[in-house]
């Protein structure tokens, strides 16, 4: 029997599916063990640690810059059957496949694809139409109760979507962003910080989203890294979330959101085996990721999943209403450093909205940390 160890990270849509798994695999002669972590964890974690303590590593794309310079991860390129490689290029779902690209090679299969969307409670706005832009966003937070997304690293990333929305994409230009779009983009999420309770300010997706289940006391969140298990929840006494692509500027037109996901890496330190390469190839087949994921509270990566009639009748419908800022989501750097930028820059925001600096001085000390963390060398 083969023996491997596996992380993921710690709510049911990271973990339940592929700890549904181990038992059909451990009959075909592998035995995983799934340990989980906390999100947080996951989305700072070193994930040179985390290769020299497991097999196989759920963890996300910033991180494949820091993975290629410590060599911790084998790439798809030295293991996957061509075959599969092309059916992943193919079938994957926007940007999730070549969000783990870097160095030339991919280090990660894209098990999970997610990106920030617009959530809301349709029972709480009174028939009140959910907003799609961002001019719209700022109508309904004068009347309704809001959510802002801003806690650890998600502050930046919101940030991020919100240049996107204005048709300038990160890093596009020198340094981090245009003061033209960059300032903006500021003064828009201080005004709706100061409409957010503290204590939902200090709330990880994932505690917003259960808060706007299981309360009354949020009616929207404008941007917010979907989770399909909430669009249709199982527990009594949970409220159903809808979710809608993510805000837009009428000029623009694209949904500005920020690629999130999950992918599963192998690490140096595991045995490349046919019977891990039959697992790791299952989990991505489109039968799986069609019948299995969904039906485990997992959020699949192809394409054909997000189209399928059943998998969306289930959910809600959560695939087809979130699809289009999926496919045009913005993908995040990762030269190794990104990491330390991305928490830095978070806890610039958090203070500057805080204490009501003027958004030009928060955008200084914005592109001032990136300085501090960006290398002379670097690929995205």
């Amino acid at each position: 029997m083969l023996e491997y160890r596996g992380i993921t990270w710690d709510h049911p849509r990271g973990y339940r599916a592929i700890q549904e798994s181990t038992g059909i695999w451990s009959e075909k002669g592998v035995r995983i063990q799934w340990d989980k972590q906390p999100l947080e964890r996951f989305e700072s974690a070193s994930i040179g640690e985390l290769c020299q303590a497991y097999d196989l590593v759920v963890f996300d794309h910033p991180h494949v810059g820091e993975a290629a310079g410590a060599n911790c991860l084998s790439p798809l390129e030295e293991w996957l059957p061509e075959e599969a490689f092309r059916m992943v290029r193919q079938k994957s779902i926007g940007p999730t496949l070549a969000s783990y690209r870097y160095g030339g090679q991919h280090w990660a299969l894209p098990l999970d694809a997610a990106t920030q969307v617009l959530a809301y409670r349709p029972d709480l706005l009174g028939g009140e139409k959910p907003p799609g832009t961002w001019a719209e966003v700022e109508k309904l937070a004068e009347s309704f109760a809001i959510a802002l997304s801003v806690a650890g690293p998600h502050a930046l990333l919101s940030f991020f979507s919100g240049c996107v929305a204005h048709g300038e994409l990160p890093f596009s230009k020198a340094g981090v962003i245009s003061p033209e779009v960059g300032i903006p983009v500021l003064e828009r999420m201080s005004s709706l910080w100061q409409r957010v309770e503290d204590s939902i300010l200090k709330l990880n997706p994932i505690g917003i989203l259960e808060k706007m289940s299981q309360t009354d006391e949020v009616a929207c969140c404008p941007l917010i890294y979907g989770y399909v298990n909430y669009a249709a929840p199982k527990e009594a006494g949970r409220h159903p979330v809808k979710f809608l692509n993510a805000p837009r500027l009428p000029q623009i037109g694209r949904p500005g959101s920020t690629l999130g996901g999950a992918g599963i890496g192998v690490s140096r330190r595991a045995k490349i085996s046919d019977e891990l390469i039959s697992y790791l190839t299952w989990l991505l087949s489109e039968r799986t990721q069609i019948e299995f994921l969904p039906a485990f509270e997992g959020q699949p990566s192809l394409q054909p999943a997000w189209n399928d009639p059943e998998v969306n009748r289930r959910w809600n419908g959560f695939y087809q209403a979130t699809t289009e800022t999926l496919q045009q989501s913005w993908v995040r750097p990762r030269y190794p450093g990104y990491i330390q930028f991305q928490n830095e820059g978070s806890e610039l925001l958090h203070r500057g909205f805080c204490d009501n600096i003027p958004a030009p001085e928060i955008l200084r000390r914005l592109e001032n940390s990136y300085l501090h963390h960006h290398p002379n060398d670097r690929e995205s």
